[in-house]
């Protein structure tokens, strides 16, 4: 394994491969750490301009082009673009709990997913990783899909759990009994 795809490669796909990893790097941190203090303020704030850039530079790269000189990951950069302005905009409404779900969402959704397309035969990250046999990034792509419908389906059941269990509001006061 070596480097050289990445440091061979032209100047926007050095910032966009940049970018994503260290988006990558600190979206758990966003998503996971401790919610309103200031480091996860901090540390959400570098992680969406930081999604932005890998979002927008997207559209600078046209190496694995199929409609004209877009890809269907594009629509993910797209789809990344909305989702930030949704996210934030339900942080700053108060919607917190709207807020992490489509943070975590992007995160696992959009940049996962977008990261798996990279091991495809002829990408960079696909070079670096499997020079001899690209065609083992297909295994890594199955693989990777499979953990994200795994954890899809065990949030789903996890929703679905919790809604079967009673609702008790705190201030509700118990029935007398006569």
């Amino acid at each position: 394994m070596t480097l050289d795809p990445y440091l061979i490669a032209e100047p926007n796909i050095q910032f966009h491969i940049a970018l994503a990893i260290t988006s990558l790097i600190l979206g758990p941190f966003a998503i996971y750490g401790r919610k309103r203090n200031r480091t996860h303020k901090i540390v959400g704030y570098i992680w969406v301009v930081c999604m932005a850039g890998v979002a927008l530079s997207s559209f600078t790269i046209h190496s694995f082009a199929v409609i004209g000189p877009f890809s269907p990951i594009h629509a993910l950069a797209i789809f990344t673009l909305w989702s930030l302005y949704t996210g934030i905009r339900h942080a700053i409404a108060g919607r917190i709990s709207l807020h992490r779900q489509v943070m975590s969402t992007l995160y696992w959704y959009g940049l996962v997913i977008a990261g798996l397309a990279n091991f495809l035969p002829g990408r960079k990250t696909n070079e670096l990783f499997f020079a001899t046999n690209q065609n083992l990034g297909y295994i890594v792509i199955v693989v990777g899909a499979g953990l994200l419908i795994a954890n899809s389906l065990r949030q789903r059941l996890r929703l679905m759990h919790a809604k079967r269990k009673p609702h008790i509001f705190p201030l509700e006061k118990p029935a007398t009994m006569v």
